[in-house]
């Protein structure tokens, strides 16, 4: 784990990503990447000093600035080309971003191959016993790449557009939150919403890629 930024480096894998209503399932292969061990903070997002809970009504577009500003700060090439509300991601670059949704899910499942890589209650904070409120992030127990946080807590914004066909620019949220019963708390559920919309349940991690 890369210490200043608390990135783990997952392991290459293949992962099978599938789509409800167009009843579609497509293999995607992926080669090795960081990602954070926990989301991003309200103390790193905010400045809110020891507040370790998640940032949360935070927009997709909110959370690729974020990536960018960290990005620069750090003297890393930015991710992303914003114009208005669109985004293109430099895939050459080597700054922060946000995980693909099958990084996610790779990660999430660290090769288990059920809905979850543990207990529920050990694992994730959900309506069942979070009292309906964010926790501070890695009380719980991690996956096996060391990952925490990744069911539960809050959903997590993916870089990927959801179904362009139906829902135009919403983008892909993956996770579940605290609010959420246990059904909606597995590795692969999805969600979806608009890049502008803050929700109270909504927060992101960083990705970043490994130079080749």
């Amino acid at each position: 784990m890369d210490a200043r930024t608390g990135l783990i480096t997952v392991p290459p894998g293949r992962v099978t990503l599938s789509d409800r209503r167009t009843q579609r399932s497509w293999n995607v292969d992926l080669a090795p990447y960081q990602l954070a061990s926990c989301p991003v903070t309200r103390e790193q997002y905010e400045g809110v000093a020891g507040d370790r809970r998640p940032a949360h009504n935070v927009s997709w577009l909110d959370a690729v600035r974020h990536c960018n500003d960290l990005s620069k700060r750090e003297g890393l090439n930015p991710a992303y080309e914003l114009d208005g509300e669109e985004a293109a991601w430099d895939r050459t670059a080597d700054g922060y971003r946000l995980p693909t949704e099958a990084e996610w899910e790779h990660a999430c499942r660290a090769g288990t191959d059920g809905p979850r890589y543990g207990p529920l209650d050990e694992i994730a904070w959900h309506r069942g016993n979070s009292g309906e409120r964010p926790h501070r992030v890695g009380e719980l127990q991690p996956n096996a790449f060391g990952l925490y946080d990744l069911l539960g807590n809050v959903w997590e914004w993916c870089w990927d557009v959801y179904d362009a066909e139906v829902y135009g620019s919403y983008r892909v949220l993956r996770g579940g939150g605290w609010f959420d019963e246990h059904w909606s708390c597995r590795a692969s559920v999805r969600r979806r919403s608009h890049p502008t919309l803050r929700i109270d349940d909504v927060g992101f991690r960083l990705a970043r890629s490994i130079s080749r």
